[in-house]
């Protein structure tokens, strides 16, 4: 008589064991795809010199999303930089029609440019700007076009990437043809998003996780793991600064990799791009000491 209470509470803790672990591995199976790690990158490549008429461009592949990004180098400058003898960097962004399932209307349909595209543009350009001496580029404006061709989430954050990789070849091809007598290009620069969904940690979230994301965090950070912008979310909740952190890290170690397979994309054009990410000579004899 004293046992039977003991079996039963052994038995029920058993299957609620049993019915926890099920739904741990339903998560898994329900909210990552091709049973990608929660700290891994969809399958990601950049190609350089998609367009043929474009000074320079590069397409970008993460997932299903699908990004072109191009550059137009320009002789001249906003009215607020006229005689200043430096330069500009300007982005512009867009979703083709087709790029998602429900047909998205254009901009100029709309009559102007929607809040989000005027805030992803401003992004890309700031984060573009932040990694280059405008002052070495002289007066003229790079335009970077970042066009959408399909989207599955991360649509800024890979027009970003590829975004930088069409700067990069611009600013070399300007030294090539001999417009500037060196490279204005600082650091290489990415980004990548980060969540928290069903309250595990996601890098890289593509549009399901990303519309049932607990927490939605951008991070774009230079070759040399410095902090460009951190756009950070609570969607259905607030977040610790443990959660924060945890994410930023997360973010932290998908750029690296996709610095990676930018450098690897612009080898091909030049080698000079493999230096970069690496510490300065003063930074290594420091770290000798």
């Amino acid at each position: 008589m004293v046992f039977i209470p003991v079996c039963i509470s052994i038995r029920s803790s058993l299957i609620f064991m049993r019915m926890k672990t099920n739904q741990l591995i339903w998560r898994k199976i329900l909210m990552r795809e091709n049973s990608r790690p929660d700290n891994s990158l969809r399958t990601t490549s950049i190609e350089l010199g998609y367009l043929e008429f474009a000074y320079s461009s590069a397409y970008i592949e993460t997932g299903k999303t699908r990004v072109i990004a191009t550059a137009t180098v320009e002789d001249k400058v906003p009215q607020f930089l006229k005689g200043s003898g430096t330069g500009w960097i300007n982005a512009e962004y867009s979703m083709l029609p087709g790029s998602t399932e429900k047909r998205n209307i254009r901009d100029r349909v709309a009559g102007r440019i929607s809040g989000r595209s005027q805030e992803i543009q401003r992004l890309i350009g700031r984060s573009l700007r932040a990694v280059t001496d405008l002052s070495i580029l002289g007066e003229k404006t790079i335009i970077i076009d970042c066009d959408v061709i399909q989207a599955d989430g991360g649509t800024r954050s890979a027009s970003i990437t590829a975004g930088c990789v069409a700067l990069a070849a611009s600013l070399h091809r300007l030294m090539e043809e001999k417009i500037i007598s060196q490279m204005p290009l600082k650091n290489l620069v990415a980004a990548v998003s980060v969540g928290i969904v069903n309250g595990e940690n996601y890098l890289d979230l593509d549009y399901h996780e990303d519309s049932n994301a607990e927490v939605d965090m951008n991070v774009v950070e230079t070759d040399t793991a410095q902090i460009v912008e951190i756009q950070a979310t609570a969607e259905k909740r607030p977040f610790t600064w443990k959660e924060f952190n945890h994410l930023a890290d997360l973010a932290s170690s998908g750029i690296k990799d996709l610095i990676a397979i930018q450098k690897q994309t612009l080898k091909t054009r030049s080698m000079m791009f493999m230096a970069y990410g690496q510490p300065e000579e003063d930074e290594k004899t420091e770290d000798r000491r």
